[in-house]
């Protein structure tokens, strides 16, 4: 895989859409997922970030179905899934449609990986045996939060693609970054005006979050209180990790990621359907208000 070109950062525009309902195991819900895609596509986001646990072949009914859209894993586990799998399996879809993939690695959380232990330093082991694979380090990104995992994604990776971040943090990410990196964050959007329905939907979605220390921890380097944490979460803690209201102070907020230094905003619809759900109207809304 020598040949294989790097992807520029540019090339995946502003926005994108991040969902776990894109990386759907069913088989059946192949037909889906492809006119899903192909309508992100048409709408102009640039790239569909495949949320949870996904997978290089998670990756395939969606870039089979379309001619420009990044498709990225956020993340692949390096728990879950082997080198020799992630460099094989990028292989063959790199071979059938070169340029449409990123590799998206993370290392997951103590609570949800087996055999979690030293992260960081077995994170750059993975690192490491892509490089003997062949998998280019301008083929992946880092999902990364603390200073030296950034360093990690700017120096072995096209860059990172931090989740439940805030402007703030994208700031100081840019700053460790430098200009070249990718610096892609991902930001929950509720299309609710009314303030305490938004920030209940809020809440539902944080909860789960609220019980991993890489997040929480995060958190508390961004200067939030255990008091914020408390509860599910204070306001000033949901109104940081949350675009919600009107569409236009949802627009404003994407715009303050991007003013901060990010490059790219993966945008992930948060409603009380479920996860796995495809939201596609209101992917329509969010491609109307960004136009």
């Amino acid at each position: 895989m020598s040949d294989t070109a790097d992807i520029p950062k540019q090339s995946i525009g502003r926005y994108g859409i991040w969902s776990v309902g894109l990386r759907a195991e069913d088989p059946s819900r192949r037909g889906e997922l492809a006119e899903a895609a192909a309508e992100l596509e048409e709408l102009g986001f640039g790239a569909a970030w495949l949320g949870g646990n996904s997978a290089v072949r998670h990756a395939v009914p969606l870039v089979e179905a379309t001619s420009t859209l990044t498709v990225g894993t956020s993340i692949q586990s390096i728990w879950q899934y082997g080198a020799g799998d992630a460099a094989a399996g990028f292989a063959e879809l790199e071979a059938a449609h070169p340029g449409r993939f990123l590799l998206g690695l993370g290392v997951s959380h103590a609570k949800l990986a087996d055999r979690y232990r030293r992260p960081y330093a077995s994170l750059v082991a993975y690192l490491d045996a892509l490089d003997e694979a062949g998998v280019p380090a301008g083929r992946r990104v880092v999902a990364a939060l603390g200073p030296r995992t950034l360093e990690l994604s700017r120096d072995r990776a096209l860059g990172t693609i931090p989740y439940l971040v805030t402007p703030e943090h994208t700031a100081r990410a840019r700053g460790i970054l430098g200009e070249a990196p990718l610096l892609a964050p991902e930001l929950k959007v509720v299309l609710e005006p009314d303030p305490a329905r938004a920030r209940a939907l809020a809440r539902a979605s944080l909860a789960p979050y609220l019980g991993l220390p890489n997040y929480t921890n995060n958190f508390l380097r961004l200067g939030f209180t255990e008091d914020d944490l408390a509860e599910g979460g204070s306001d000033r803690l949901v109104d940081a990790v949350f675009a919600w209201g009107e569409e236009s102070r949802i627009r404003d907020r994407i715009d303050t990621f991007l003013s901060a230094g990010a490059d790219h905003v993966a945008l992930q619809i948060v409603d009380d359907r479920s996860r796995d759900a495809l939201p596609r109207d209101a992917w329509r809304r969010l491609a109307s208000l960004l136009a």
